[in-house]
């Protein structure tokens, strides 16, 4: 399937890893050398249509080496309007192999940088430091696309001889708390990158936009490597809690891994069909985090969410920049939430809803949209229980606060992801409070569809508007903030929702 165009590479192999399939192509070879040398070999060859998801390099490593540096590059045909050009990842795996969630992994910048290095207490970022070891190395191309006329592409690979020097320093962690406000709403951006993949912001430039836009945590979430970690504890602070995580990108969706132990790597190298996801959504919860798929209807090749909602705690329903893919998320996620009341369900199983920024570079604005989470505490744990719980709402900015709860005719009152449990036929007030969302609709929808929507809110961005229903009318309630509409009859951009208020006694 390739065309190998240089010495030294033996017969190709094209094996199933048990994921996707790919190709391996025969290995690139280095001899010793003299301390304070250096020795390159290039890599040539043509990836037709219908790739492997990954090509394998492998890298034949000698004794006595102090770095690896890897460039490459790849042609870019024009082609007709409509067809997919090329675009070739990459990464790279250590003596230890390329096995499905193994040890090897050294890191990923998918098609980011053109050439990354990786020595004993140096790295580029997207990659991890450390001593290059003898044995055989893999460099993994993942073509995203290839164009009709296929990918040309040209591999460097340059070693220096030396000692390795010493180690970088054991890494120092974010703590994973931080001077809360006891039980409060507290505010995040769970979806963020910065130059340890594809964006263009060094962690603290991150968490100073993130401090300007009143935020109270964010998740680091890399594509594909977790090379960030040791990088934003000088970020943290009493004021901000950083959690750390990754997006881990398949060729079938984004899943978004929120709060795990630090140095946790989870591979992204099956599709649905692979019937893999569950092992690494369970991997995740191991390591203490959450699994959040990400845009689910983005339409990026490869974004589109395969692997269905089973092991999911929480879905990214807005991301970024409100547009039509996040308005048929939201439709879809509440077609959930009908289902979850269902049947005798009775909202046994819903899944809570999140936003998240997605920001990579200017003009992407950090905590646009957030997370407003009730917590116990500003601590990882906490943010993590209250968005298990559903115990939040999604707004465009932290100007719009909301005050979302349903009441009974005793007393009896529930806030956002809880229950009123009060008879069916009892009668409920509906009362949501807002500050912040000037000339905003409020809508509230609930399993049989929008059954209110109020006037706009007044230029001074406050007011209250209350709805009065029933259990045996409505499962559940939710509240949405629209903008006013640009024309006709269709809902506008979102300012902010809330998840759902259930109503009535569960059943069974």
């Amino acid at each position: 399937m390739c065309e190998d165009n240089h010495g030294g590479l033996g017969r190709r192999a094209l094996f199933v890893t048990g994921a996707a399939a790919a190709l391996t192509l025969g290995s690139v070879s280095f001899a010793s050398a003299a301390e304070g040398s250096r020795e390159s070999r290039t890599v040539r060859g043509t990836l037709p249509p219908g790739s492997p998801d990954f090509v394998y390099v492998p890298v034949e490593v000698p004794a006595g080496v102090r770095e690896i540096k890897v460039a490459y590059t790849y042609d870019r045909p024009s082609v007709p309007a409509g067809t997919t050009g090329n675009a070739l990842d990459i990464g790279v795996f250590d003596e230890r192999g390329t096995e499905l969630g193994g040890r090897g992994f050294r890191g990923w910048s998918g098609g980011a940088r053109t050439e990354f290095f990786l020595r004993a207490d140096d790295a580029t970022p997207g990659y991890l430091p450390g001593p290059v070891r003898e044995g055989t190395w893999h460099i993994a191309l993942g073509p995203y696309t290839v164009a009709p006329q296929g990918l040309a592409y040209e591999i460097t690979i340059t070693l220096t001889y030396g000692e390795p020097g010493e180690e970088a320093a054991r890494p120092v962690y974010p703590p994973e708390r931080a001077k809360g406000r006891g039980r409060a709403w507290y505010r995040g951006d769970c979806h963020l990158h910065s130059w340890h993949s594809d964006g263009r912001r060094t962690p603290a430039e991150i968490g100073a936009l993130a401090r300007a836009a009143g935020l109270d945590f964010i998740n680091s979430s890399e594509h594909n490597t977790h090379s960030a970690h040791a990088h934003w504890a000088d970020v943290a602070g009493d004021d901000l809690l950083v959690m750390l995580g990754e997006e881990i990108t398949t060729r079938n969706g984004h899943v978004v891994a929120l709060g795990t132990d630090p140095g946790t790597f989870v591979d992204w190298r099956y599709r649905a069909r692979d019937n893999r996801f569950g092992r690494f959504a369970r991997q995740i919860r191991r390591a203490g985090g959450l699994v959040v798929p990400a845009h689910p209807h983005a339409t990026c090749v490869g974004c589109n969410w395969k692997f269905g909602f089973n092991e999911a705690d929480a879905v990214e329903v807005w991301n970024g920049p409100y547009t039509p893919d996040d308005e048929v998320t939201l439709a879809d996620w509440d077609s959930m939430l009908v289902a979850s009341v269902r049947d005798g369900r009775d909202g046994r199983d819903w899944l809570p809803a999140m936003g998240s920024s997605d920001a990579h570079r200017d003009p992407d604005a950090v905590g646009s949209p957030q997370t407003v989470v009730l917590a116990d505490d500003l601590t990882r744990e906490a943010i993590q229980e209250g968005i298990r719980a559903g115990r939040s709402y999604i707004a465009e900015s932290a100007r719009v606060e909301l005050s979302f709860r349903a009441s009974g005719g005793r007393g009896e009152h529930a806030g956002i992801g809880g229950r009123l449990r009060v008879d069916r036929d009892t009668p409920v007030t509906v009362r949501l409070e807002v500050t912040g969302a000037p000339r905003c609709t409020v809508r509230f929808v609930t399993d049989q569809g929008v059954l209110h929507t109020s006037a706009p809110l007044p230029v001074s961005g406050s007011g209250v508007v209350e709805w009065r229903t029933t259990p045996s009318y409505a499962a559940y309630v939710r509240a949405e903030l629209r903008h006013e509409a640009a024309a006709g009859p269709l809902p506008g951009a979102l300012a902010a929702f809330t998840n759902p208020i259930f109503l009535g006694h569960r059943t069974g």
